[in-house]
C-alpha cells in the first residue's frame, strides 16, 4: 500500500494545514502558562514539579506535531518569520531613537557603576530590591534593539581584536 502523494501547495502558508500547524506551536508554549495558575492555585512543590515535567515532554511532542501538520515547506516559513522577528531592528536609526536607546544603555551601567559608592556613602538610601535590578538588566538588553542592527555590529567588534574604526563620512566626522 502506498501513500498518495501530497500536492505542494497543501503545506503552503495560507491553508488549514499551515494554520493548524500554527495553533499546535502556539499551544506548545501557552501550556507553560499552567505553571503559574497551578503555583497560584496552591499545588504543592511536588505538583508542581510533576506539572512541569510534564509539560516539558508534552511540548516537544506538540512541536514535533506542529512541523507534521504544517509540513517542511509550512515549517521552513515559520521558522524564517521568527527569525526575521528575532533578529532586531534595521540598520539605521533616527536621531530621536539613537538618544534613547543610549539613555537606555548607559542608565543601567552607571547605575551599577555607582551602586557600590552609594550604599557605603549613604547606605539606606537605595532600597534593595530584586525587581529594580531585573528592569535595569532588562532596559539593558532592550536598549540593542532600540539602537538597532548597526549598534549592535559596533558593540560587537568590540570583541574584536583586529575591527578599526571607519569615518563615514558623516555629520560628526572631521574635516
Amino acid at each position: 500500500m502506498t501513500i498518495p502523494d501530497t500536492p505542494a501547495d497543501a503545506h503552503a502558508p495560507g491553508t488549514w494545514r499551515f494554520r493548524a500547524g500554527i495553533g499546535v506551536f502556539v499551544l506548545a508554549y501557552a501550556v507553560w502558562g499552567l505553571v503559574p495558575i497551578a503555583a497560584f492555585a496552591g499545588v504543592s512543590a511536588t505538583g508542581i514539579a510533576t506539572l512541569t515535567g510534564g509539560i516539558v515532554v508534552v511540548n516537544k511532542i506538540m512541536l514535533l506535531a506542529s512541523i507534521a501538520v504544517m509540513g517542511k515547506p509550512g515549517f521552513e516559513r515559520l521558522k524564517a518569520l521568527l527569525l526575521r522577528r528575532l533578529s532586531g531592528p534595521g540598520d539605521t536609526v533616527g536621531p530621536t531613537r539613537h538618544a534613547i536607546g543610549l539613555v537606555m544603555f548607559c542608565l543601567p551601567l552607571a547605575s551599577a557603576m555607582f551602586e557600590p559608592y552609594v550604599d557605603a556613602i549613604w547606605p539606606g538610601l537605595r532600597p534593595k530590591m530584586w525587581e529594580a535590578q531585573l528592569v535595569g538588566d532588562l532596559m539593558l538588553v532592550a536598549s540593542f534593539f532600540v539602537l538597532g542592527g548597526d549598534f549592535w555590529n559596533k558593540f560587537r567588534a568590540l570583541f574584536t581584536r583586529t575591527a578599526r574604526a571607519m569615518d563615514d563620512g558623516g555629520s560628526g566626522s572631521r574635516a
